[in-house]
């Protein structure tokens, strides 16, 4: 146990945990619950100050403005970046398109992906490969999925245009070493892209010390609200960007035959936004900085070997990932020989009131590779307790035993 973190006293925090007392939440990969703060932040808006942000100039548009200003703040100082360096968007996968979309390219670009890239991160380059005849070329991962950078530098020629590269795999919990991978990219002279999605909610990250171009992530991994993301980029990038969505809140001006765009960020925010939304991500970025980052991911790694050492002698359970349970972070994902994940995750659920994910967890590509039929990913957060953890190895032990 860490010195001064009570996973099960925070548990309070959380309205659903305490309505459903004998439910174990495992499915925070895909999207963590909320503490009572982030409702009560987003419903704040609703109950005292439902406005247009940057619109209105009565009372209810400025508090709006000023309570927009203080989350993009909180959001900015999470990753160590400028205000003027967060765009709001809707999630990671909307931030990854509005990069590809506001770059220029030409056939015969290359861009470079790992093989274990969530789909946002990959059919956006499938399609502009399609659409422009840009080539996507895929960095091969070692035999136990860590990242291999001798295969990472021989993807390079003088086509390479662009890098984008997650940082710690939502398949099985690796993180990839992106500082190194950034360093080498802009010594050849190519920009560098990260999906942060699966690290940003679990560990520090400063995006000074990385010198990445851009990097994106997503408000509902990280106690925010669902809809909400943002993305990271040096201002000096985002200036050569193209603009994604256009219409209202995008421009100055305009008259019938042209326009003046709105200064960065908020040419990249079309329209009337979640309002709500924001500021509720604001208020989960709070919170985590109160929890702690570096007890976050102390806890995570704790729980993780717990599991990892109550199943790694039996002999039915097939981990996907290295063996160490410190090179998979907050995530467990495994098999059951015998037996579907999805009918593992359906006996979890019903059985034991376990809750995890079943299927290909948007990593389509890589199962396929590797001729697997999904898998079953447990993964953990801070509310999550030594007690969910064995309540998990005995449920799977119990399963693995009905398996044929």
């Amino acid at each position: 146990m860490i010195f001064g973190f009570n996973a099960e006293k925070i548990k309070k925090d959380f309205p659903i945990l305490e309505n459903n007392p004998k439910t174990i939440y495992l499915d925070s990969a895909c999207i963590s619950l909320k503490p009572k703060c982030v409702i009560d932040k987003m419903n704040e808006y609703y109950y005292y100050y439902t406005a247009c942000a940057g619109r209105s100039s009565h009372k209810f548009g400025r508090r709006l403005d000023e309570e927009i200003s203080s989350a993009r703040r909180e959001i900015a100082r999470f990753i160590s970046a400028k205000e003027k360096e967060i765009v709001f968007t809707r999630n990671a996968t909307e931030a990854i398109n509005l990069v590809i979309s506001g770059l220029s390219w030409k056939k015969g670009d290359e861009v470079i992906i790992t093989d274990k890239e969530h789909s946002s991160n990959l059919i956006p380059w499938i399609k502009l490969a399609e659409e422009n005849g840009i080539k996507v070329v895929v960095c091969e991962s070692n035999l136990d999925n860590t990242f291999n950078m001798k295969n990472f530098k021989n993807c390079f020629n003088e086509k390479t245009k662009f890098v984008s590269i997650v940082h710690i795999s939502n398949l099985d919990g690796v993180e990839n070493p992106i500082n190194e991978i950034a360093k080498f990219s802009h010594e050849k002279g190519v920009k560098v892209m990260i999906d942060a999605c699966q690290s940003v909610p679990h560990i520090e990250i400063d995006v000074g010390k990385i010198d990445c171009d851009f990097l994106a992530f997503s408000g509902h991994k990280m106690c925010g609200p669902s809809g909400t993301g943002a993305l990271y980029g040096k201002f000096s990038e985002l200036e050569k960007l193209k603009m994604f969505i256009v219409g209202g809140e995008t421009i100055k001006d305009s008259s019938f035959e042209d326009f003046v765009p709105e200064d960065i960020p908020h040419r990249f925010e079309a329209g009337l936004q979640n309002y709500s939304g924001i500021i509720g991500f604001g208020e989960a970025c709070r919170y985590l900085r109160k929890i702690g980052m570096k007890n976050i991911g102390k806890h995570e790694h704790n729980l993780n070997k717990i599991i990892t050492d109550g199943l790694k002698d039996n002999k039915k359970v097939e981990i996907i990932g290295p063996a160490d349970s410190v090179l998979r972070n907050g995530i467990f994902n495994f098999n059951i020989k015998g037996m579907t994940p999805h009918e593992v995750a359906k006996i979890l659920d019903s059985g034991y009131g376990i809750m995890v994910r079943g299927g290909a967890h948007c990593v389509h590509g890589w199962f396929n590779k590797h001729n697997i039929n999904g898998s079953v990913r447990a993964s953990f957060y801070f509310y999550n307790t030594e007690e969910d953890a064995m309540k998990f190895i005995r449920a799977v032990d119990e399963i693995s035993k009905i398996a044929k």
